[in-house]
């Protein structure tokens, strides 16, 4: 029986999604109760080799290289097939992915992770602070672990420290740890350019507070309040040019792309968007600090 290139993908993406579900019969990923985590999301060029391939609210970006390619976050486990025809659709190859990366050890960011490191091949890195909750598929995470796994656990090939540089190509990113959201979020900052200018990028994790607990009462996380503070005060002396989030409606995606969309990078160069966001998690964190 003949299968065309199309069959051949769609059989592709089967065979790996059940290898995913024999893989993960432990997994219990918590129920996705925003639609728009899941949203398919049409894949475009935000600067220069920078690509945006997540879904509609989980964001995911291909930086591309003459040596092949970085992914950083890979959404959720459902999301494998959307970001793999993503990069398909802006005319690369997923088989090309040479590093993968995350901006924090949330199902959310790392659910197909593991999924993408045994298709590609791909070197996996991670902050030193989300190395052991990436290895236990989350269930040592101080928020929301304790059930079990809630993604495949996936074990870092390099683990990086705040100011490890990763190289491949010509490109370069800088990694900034910045704890507190999760004990190993970080940031990325690093430079592309087009036939018009050089853009500095900076895909920031955003400090939002995702527990309800007082500070004080998270024994697993003693250091918690003094990351936040570090934190806040780190990401607020940056400076770039366009920034970028873990999450579309934390940099307002949407009200700055719409596709079909020309190419425009100028669109994302909102400092005082970034600005105005940090304002609103100080002051979340402050109102925190009082309880």
């Amino acid at each position: 029986m003949f299968i065309g290139a199309s069959g051949t993908i769609l059989l592709a993406t089967l065979f790996l999604l059940s290898s995913i579900v024999s893989n993960a019969q432990d997994v219990r990923e918590p129920r996705i109760s925003d639609a728009e985590w899941t949203q398919p999301y049409q894949p475009f060029r935000i600067a220069g080799n920078l690509y945006y391939v997540g879904t509609y609210e989980l964001a995911c970006y291909l930086i591309t290289t003459d040596r092949g390619n970085i992914l950083i976050n890979t959404g959720t486990a459902a999301s494998l097939s959307q970001i793999t025809g993503n990069i398909r659709t802006l005319g690369f190859k997923p088989s090309d992915t040479r590093i993968l990366l995350t901006t924090q050890a949330h199902y959310d960011h790392v659910g197909a992770m593991a999924a993408m490191k045994k298709a590609t091949g791909a070197q996996f890195m991670a902050d030193e602070g989300d190395v052991a909750v990436l290895a236990d598929g989350g269930n040592s995470d101080y928020s929301m672990g304790g059930n079990g796994n809630m993604f495949v656990p996936v074990k870092a090939d390099r683990i990086l420290h705040n100011g490890d540089t990763i190289r491949l190509g010509d490109m370069k990113l800088v990694m900034l740890h910045h704890p507190g959201h999760t004990k190993g979020s970080c940031s990325f900052l690093f430079t592309v350019k087009d036939g018009q200018r050089t853009y500095k990028v900076l895909i920031a994790n955003m400090p939002s507070i995702v527990t309800s607990k007082r500070f004080a009462d998270l024994k697993t996380y003693p250091g918690i309040s003094r990351d936040y503070a570090y934190t806040l005060a780190a990401m607020k002396r940056l400076s770039f040019d366009i920034w970028l989030a873990s999450h579309a409606g934390q940099f307002n995606l949407h009200d700055k792309h719409t596709p079909g969309d020309a190419y425009n990078p100028r669109v994302f160069m909102d400092k005082d968007g970034y600005n105005v966001a940090l304002r609103d998690l100080q002051q979340e964190y402050d109102k925190k600090m009082k309880e």
